[in-house]
């Protein structure tokens, strides 16, 4: 016998029908359960632009769940205002006894579960929260001593080891869909403008439809899995996944791309578990040290002098640094919303210590434009590559970006294909297009001033002044 007459289950980043931790909870603890989705204005609302492709993924995902979630014999109630009052007063109007969600690791979803939780208790009913969007959360994967890990290759070593069938089991939520239910009101999913926003390019982009998509990426990614270990770090070659939206908003589960790596063997699929297990560490980082969220994990550096140079900032922001492999990487960003994972430890490392700009400011800007932004991995990567992070790269340790686009875009496909004003320069020069003689210049119609900036800083000298400034805020190390 279900534990409640009725439930209302709350989708958040976890926009399936199938493989869902907290419906199935919701479906097999409930005689009926009412199914909703919040578009949460005090998010809506904070975001740069009216055009975001995040926003229309999610109306287009809905679409999509709302009529998987009709042929099971349910409905799905579309709300916008605010979460924090919209789903308790759901609640009072439906007469439910329990609220269902998945667990959400980010500070600010963390108040607005608490705020939810107090409002839902206050009227006698309760609120679960399922582990949905991590194969291990919070103190799941412990050192011996039993505190967090603080570094990655232990933590994923142990990861490895738990990780067996039973973590990566789907839920069948299919198993008890009996209990949907249909609320004797509706609250149908409004238009995109109706919500504020405008149509982006996203279409353009071949991200599919939710969770169609999502299955179609997985199945394509199977297929060239094997070759991930050394395809990935090519920006001009199809090595990565494409599965990062799908994966940020829940349109496939991690336990079905666990399950994908664990069917192979080989290098290929134990590398791509070792992301999902650096995913988790940052999702871990962040649950035991949310002030990261704002600050440098290792306090030592909290006091680097960033000399933050605004029109150095706007040049990295704007793709006009001089330096191809940078500009080309943030091109993709602002056209697609996505940019090649190498070229965003690239990018980062560039902005921190060649640029001198403070990295909150560049982890911002990814937040504002990547359509698969996590504040967990986001920051982690940010402040892995400035070295101010959680197991994060040596202070000392500095890309050059020539060096790194040589080796990673060695024939300057991938530059090429975002900066056509570079489309005549040879390969031995598109890496660094400033070293070419004026004649070869002209001949490759690429005037560097005119045509393509002179780089805005010199990586050798910046490179010392880095390593100067990270020795002021007391490393107290030699290179």
């Amino acid at each position: 016998m279900p534990a409640y007459r009725s439930a209302l289950f709350w989708f958040r980043r976890d926009l399936r029908d199938q493989d869902n931790a907290g419906l199935y909870y919701a479906l097999r603890s409930a005689q009926h359960v009412y199914c909703c989705f919040v578009f949460d204005t005090g998010i809506l609302d904070a975001l740069p632009s009216r055009e975001d492709r995040r926003v229309e993924f999610i109306h287009d995902a809905l679409a999509e769940l709302c009529g998987a979630i009709a042929a099971k014999g349910g409905v799905l109630l579309v709300l916008h205002g605010r979460a924090r009052e919209a789903i308790p007063a759901l609640a009072r109007r439906l007469g439910v006894d329990a609220v269902f969600a998945n667990g959400d690791y980010e500070p600010d979803a963390r108040s607005r579960d608490d705020a939810v939780s107090k409002a839902l208790v206050a009227d006698g009913r309760r609120f679960h929260l399922a582990k949905d969007q991590t194969l291990f959360e919070k103190d799941e994967i412990l050192t011996r001593g039993a505190r967090p890990f603080a570094v990655f290759t232990p933590y994923r070593n142990a990861w490895v080891e738990r990780l067996d069938d039973f973590y990566a089991e789907a839920y069948p939520v299919e198993n008890h869909a009996r209990a949907f239910a249909k609320p004797a009101f509706d609250a149908p999913l409004p238009a995109l403008e109706a919500l504020g926003f405008r149509r982006t390019n996203l279409a353009s982009l071949g991200l599919g439809q939710a969770m169609a998509g999502a299955r179609s990426a997985l199945a394509k990614f199977v297929e060239r899995i094997d070759d991930y270990d050394r395809a990935r770090d090519f920006p001009a070659l199809d090595g990565v996944s494409y599965l990062g939206m799908h994966n940020r908003f829940g349109t496939i589960s991690i336990r079905a791309l666990a399950r994908a790596a664990r069917a192979r063997e080989g290098p290929g699929a134990a590398a791509w578990l070792s992301e999902l297990a650096w995913r988790d560490f940052f999702f871990q980082v962040l649950w035991h040290h949310p002030r990261v969220a704002q600050e440098a994990f290792q306090a030592r550096y909290a006091s680097l002098e960033w000399p933050d140079d605004p029109a150095l900032f706007a040049a990295w922001r704007e793709a006009r640094t001089g330096y191809p492999i940078v500009d080309a990487a943030l091109r993709q960003l602002n056209q697609t919303g996505f940019m090649h994972n190498r070229l965003r430890m690239v990018a980062a490392s560039f902005l921190a210590k060649d640029l001198l700009v403070d990295w909150r400011k560049g982890e911002r800007y990814f937040a504002d434009h990547l359509n698969d932004y996590d504040l967990a991995a986001n920051n982690g990567n940010w402040q892995w590559a400035a070295s101010t992070g959680c197991d994060a790269q040596p202070w000392f340790r500095i890309f050059n970006p020539v060096t790194q686009s040589q080796r990673f875009d060695p024939k300057g496909k991938f530059i090429r294909r975002y900066l056509p004003e570079l489309a005549g320069v040879d390969d031995r020069h598109v890496h660094a297009p400033w070293t070419l003689a004026p004649q070869a210049q002209r001949e490759a119609r690429c005037i560097i001033g005119r045509d393509y900036p002179a780089p805005v800083v010199d990586h050798a000298a910046q490179r010392a002044k880095a390593l100067a400034l990270y020795r002021r805020a007391g490393s107290g190390e030699r290179p």
